[in-house]
């Protein structure tokens, strides 16, 4: 009885704030409308406190709010999260390139090629969560093959049915093969985005050493190793050095 109890309580609490949460979107539109961005940043920026309610529609319109603002680092920073969550989206790519536009730094992107990019792209179609769901599908659907494999007694039926136990058994490998490269890649690609107006890029983790470029609010770098108070960083353009930890944001947390 008190599991009971205890579940409707949770489910309640999840329904409660789900509606806060849509009742504060709908409140923060309005007020993007009617140009009052300010105090629509503050509304977006609490759906986020009451909980896991992120979307890429938040952020997207974070992003713009950002942008009207005149606010570069928060714009930047919020049109990348929204493409986390829909790296397809055109309206989200386009806003993007415009609010990269107003950064001072203009770094040129070497692009990343081989097969092991390749692999990442192809990660990126889901999320790990949607890969590992359509795992269990394939293995459900491998089951199912089996169950008409075993109890079948025409011979063309279990044939085709055998062949598709192995379709389905490869299809359930590469699934959960992509989940976990996906979380791999989570661990290892740290993208970040540069918060502090001026900051310098250094060649070791301490102030006194040599200043390999001076980096401004905007600039996308991804992390490769924290040590105290620095970040080894890798630049659009390949060069690496350090950073300190405080002047970056990271897009993944």
């Amino acid at each position: 009885m008190k599991n009971i109890v205890y579940v409707i309580i949770l489910v309640s609490n999840l329904i409660f704030a789900q509606n806060e949460a849509n009742q504060l979107f709908d409140e923060a539109n309005d007020l993007y409308k009617k140009e009052k961005y300010t105090e629509a940043v503050d509304k977006y920026e609490s759906i986020l406190t009451i909980g896991k309610y992120e979307s890429s529609e938040l952020y997207f319109n974070l992003g713009n709010c950002y942008y009207k603002l005149g606010k570069v680092a928060p714009s930047i920073y919020n049109y990348e999260k929204a493409l986390l969550l829909k790296p397809e989206d055109r309206d989200i790519k386009t806003n993007l390139i415009f609010a990269q536009k107003t950064a001072i730094d203009d770094i040129s992107i070497v692009p990343n090629v081989g097969f092991s990019n390749f692999i990442y792209k192809i990660s990126l179609w889901f999320h790990y969560d949607v890969w590992a769901w359509i795992t269990v599908g394939f293995s459900m659907l491998f089951l199912i093959s089996f169950v008409f494999y075993y109890f079948s007694g025409r011979t063309i039926i279990k044939r085709t049915f055998f062949l598709g136990m192995f379709v389905f058994l490869g299809c359930m490998v590469v699934a959960l093969t992509f989940a976990f490269l996906q979380k791999r890649f989570e661990r290892t690609i740290r993208p970040a985005i540069v918060f502090e107006e001026v900051t310098n890029l250094k060649s070791e983790a301490k102030n006194s050493s040599k200043s390999l470029k001076v980096l401004h609010e905007g600039t996308k770098v991804y992390v490769k190793e924290t040590l105290d108070n620095w970040k080894r960083v890798e630049l659009t353009d390949k060069t690496e050095g350090w950073i300190k930890k405080d002047a970056i944001i990271e897009l993944k947390k």
